[in-house]
């Protein structure tokens, strides 16, 4: 008795080099509802930063934000990482550079290990390790308790413009939220 082979499948087609893989654009309304979110949400944290005197969080937080309304499905986008992770750098910052000071090295050192303790705790939040960078370059460190309360109230206001912003786009906001 001879044994058959099934049929070998056939290669995939060649897809051209200028083909993408991209996902495809997101409906109109979707993209102008997260682009108006993203705005009145980082129009807040300025005149909050301007007021505080605290405008070197500004960039972190718009990449923060960016994921809040951009990317609200993945895990980088949970209010438990955005809250937790900016907080968890900020701290290691702090650490950094109550060990080390203030420096180029400090920063990049406090950049690098807010990302493993935000792995370890399970809030990673990439925007979070500009943070901890910040903390430790900058050569007037803010008092960690006003920063610390700040970067707080700054983060949980991005979650809930942007729990505005994706129930009005109708995208379940958030997955979880711890």
């Amino acid at each position: 008795m001879t044994q058959t082979r099934p049929p070998a499948e056939a290669p995939a087609p060649a897809r051209p080099w200028h083909a993408t893989q991209a996902p495809p654009r997101p409906k109109a309304l979707t993209t102008v509802v997260a682009t108006a979110s993203s705005v009145i949400a980082l129009t807040l944290l300025v005149a909050v930063g301007e007021w505080s005197h605290q405008v070197l969080l500004i960039p972190p937080l718009a990449a923060s934000m960016a994921l809040i309304a951009g990317a609200s499905q993945t895990p980088l986008g949970q209010p438990r990482s955005v809250i937790g992770g900016q907080l968890v750098s900020a701290l290691t910052g702090f650490l950094v550079l109550a060990v080390l000071g203030q420096g180029v090295w400090s920063s990049g050192l406090a950049g690098g290990l807010a990302l493993g303790a935000m792995l370890l705790l399970r809030v990673a939040h990439s925007p979070a390790a500009a943070t901890a960078v910040i903390v430790a370059a900058t050569a007037t460190a803010p008092s960690a308790v006003p920063f610390l309360t700040l970067l707080a109230a700054a983060t949980v206001l991005l979650v809930l413009v942007g729990l505005v912003g994706n129930r009005v786009n109708r995208q379940a906001y958030p997955v979880y939220w711890w």
